[in-house]
């Protein structure tokens, strides 16, 4: 069975015991590690993977394929993306914006979006020019003056100051207090043609699995995190790794409605038959 999923701690820390033949019953993982740029592509080509975990906010376009699962991704609260900076007098300025190169990690990533959503209120005139670079680069670009900010995700929570980076807008917080929902991030989705509720259970036991044995994980975690600290690793695992990714509950679907519900209002993605989000 083929997947794709990103390199960072949280995806493999969750795949670990499936990827390892670990889950009694489970087949045999044929695994593909990309950025969530890459794999937003890959469900929407005509070849994709069985299983790919892909960026909420690319939903709309592959629903037809793909069913959503109700786990294994990455939903919650205080984990969203940050808009960063490397001149302190952007801090709440938004009106700058309109004149700024902004680097993101996807046009269809759900930071993007949830920017896109933000700017809509925020930022008069609309936003100067958008740059897609891999996640790695947008710290890098934005510290050395090849972008005027960065929409950044993940472990960059954690580590944006050690490039002298300063915070303009955490994204996630503003979702949170504008919704008092969670922040879907990350989605799991597998073929429709596949047995699902198998699929769904599989992940489930690896979720199960990775919590029960923390320790079983980290030399893989490591071999694939991009040369992160492992108190990084685990803060990021910690951050991203939650019920949620257990079982995404009717408050993770509520909020994955809101986002797309709100997105296709202001002409942001296709509009999506809500009822699709379940299998």
């Amino acid at each position: 069975m083929k997947i794709a999923f990103s390199p960072c701690p949280n995806d493999t820390f969750v795949f670990h015991a499936w990827v390892h033949g670990l889950i009694p019953g489970a087949p045999k993982l044929d695994v593909t590690y990309a950025d969530i740029d890459i794999t937003n592509s890959m469900a929407a080509g005509s070849n994709g993977p069985d299983i790919v975990k892909i960026s909420y906010a690319g939903l709309p376009w592959v629903l037809s394929e793909y069913a959503l699962l109700p786990c294994g991704g990455a939903l919650g609260k205080g984990c969203g993306p940050l808009l960063l900076s490397s001149n302190k007098k952007d801090m709440n300025d938004s009106t700058r914006l309109h004149s700024f190169r902004v680097a993101v990690p996807s046009e269809r990533s759900t930071a993007y979006l949830l920017f896109r959503l933000w700017a809509a209120r925020h930022v008069p005139g609309g936003i100067g020019e958008i740059v897609v670079l891999p996640f790695h680069e947008i710290m890098p670009a934005v510290r050395d003056g090849l972008v005027d900010a960065g929409l950044v995700i993940h472990e960059a929570r954690f580590t944006y100051p050690s490039y002298g980076l300063t915070l303009m807008v955490d994204l996630g917080s503003w979702w949170e207090q504008d919704t008092n929902l969670p922040i879907p991030l990350g989605a799991i989705i597998a073929r429709r043609s596949l047995d699902l509720s198998a699929i769904t259970s599989w992940i489930q036991a690896s979720v199960r699995y990775a919590w029960a044995h923390p320790e079983a994980s980290k030399a893989y975690i490591l071999q694939h995190s991009q040369e992160l600290s492992t108190e990084v690793t685990q803060a990021h695992i910690e951050l991203y790794v939650n019920e949620f990714t257990e079982n995404i509950s009717t408050l993770g679907y509520k909020a994955v409605e809101s986002l797309l519900s709100r997105a296709s209002q202001e002409g942001l993605v296709p509009s999506v038959d809500l009822d699709q989000l379940y299998f």
